[in-house]
């Protein structure tokens, strides 16, 4: 087995203990210096002092495109804003969310097959109700389909457990149903988690999680059954973060993606990395930032050093290929 492997938690912190994996922690300290609370989902592990292994045909750096396919409420809930949030129905930001479903995922798709990369579509089960069509471009690509919710109007962290639970089994099934596919993947609308989505989704059969994004190698997690890969997803190569967050505009955005990539494909002659670029057809679907984000694609499909993949094929590779020790954890 490849990847940072969940042995033992035999070197968590002296002194400290994972939080309960099904409730947050109700003890509150007095002392004014005492154990931090810790999630006891991982324990520490520098990246520097891993075993070392390989992609495939020997490459170091996986590259992998997210593609988030989203369909928001209209008069109601969440979603990413271009301009001033406006009194329901805020048509204005809705009408440029629904920009991405109508027009850029289309100018996204003719560019990805340009360029001969398969992506990993993270999908909201109401696009099967909107606009079945956009999934099923996807589907006939050959790309991977990656659960997401049943909307971005609305956020998983704040749902009873039970309702999570049955959030992640409707969208397994949804998609099976109307895509034939059986998802293996995960991303929580807006990376909203409660304190048990991690021992939900390995409970619902789920995989992996694309929620955290504490790693650039893929990382074995503990749920109270069992374990659940990691996959890093970025919150730095990410367009809402960087566009809509940090008003980045499509340039410096495509920049950006160029050195982290060429920092990584440097930094992997030293250990097997995984680099995430996680994209919105709302936001660089537009014509303009399409054009940059062409340019930062090309520079990477040309590097022949580097393995073009999925965030699903990369958890199979690690959880199944036979590897060198892998006891990162005692």
């Amino acid at each position: 087995m490849l990847g940072l492997r969940l042995r033992s938690f035999a070197s968590f912190p002296a002194g400290v203990s994972p939080v309960s994996l099904r409730c947050a922690p109700e003890k509150r300290f007095t002392d004014p210096v005492h154990p931090l609370r810790f999630h006891g989902r991982y324990p520490y592990s520098a990246i520097t002092r891993r075993p070392d292994y390989a992609w495939p045909k020997s490459r170091r750096l996986a590259v992998y495109v997210g593609l988030n396919l989203e369909h928001f409420a209209f008069g109601a809930g969440l979603g990413a804003t271009i301009g001033p949030k406006n009194p329901e129905p805020d048509v204005l930001n809705y009408s440029w969310r629904d920009y991405g479903n109508r027009v850029g995922v289309w100018r996204c798709l003719e560019l990805f097959s340009q360029l001969g990369i398969r992506v990993g579509a993270l999908v909201n089960t109401s696009l099967y109700d909107y606009c079945p069509e956009v999934v099923d471009a996807f589907v006939k690509r050959g790309d991977e389909l990656i659960g997401h919710g049943h909307t971005n109007s609305e956020r998983q962290g704040e749902m009873s457990e039970a309702s999570e639970r049955a959030l992640l089994k409707y969208c397994q099934e949804r998609i099976l149903k109307e895509s034939g596919l059986k998802v293996q993947g995960w991303l929580s609308p807006w990376i909203s988690e409660s304190f048990v989505t991690p021992d939900l989704l390995q409970e619902t059969g789920y995989s992996y999680t694309l929620n955290w994004c504490h790693d650039d190698q893929p990382v074995e997690m503990k749920t109270r059954n069992g374990t659940l890969w990691s996959v890093p997803y970025p919150q730095e190569l990410n367009d809402v973060p960087a566009i809509i967050g940090r008003q980045m505009d499509a340039r410096d955005f495509a920049e950006l993606i160029v050195d982290n990539f060429d920092e990584m494909l440097e930094q992997s002659r030293a250990q097997p990395l995984v680099m995430g670029i996680a994209l919105h057809p709302y936001i660089v679907g537009q014509p303009y930032r399409l054009r940059h984000l062409r340019r930062a694609l090309q520079h990477i499909v040309k590097e022949k050093r580097v393995w073009l993949a999925t965030p699903g094929a990369i958890v199979k590779w690690v959880a199944e290929t036979p590897g060198s020790d892998t006891s990162f954890f005692g």
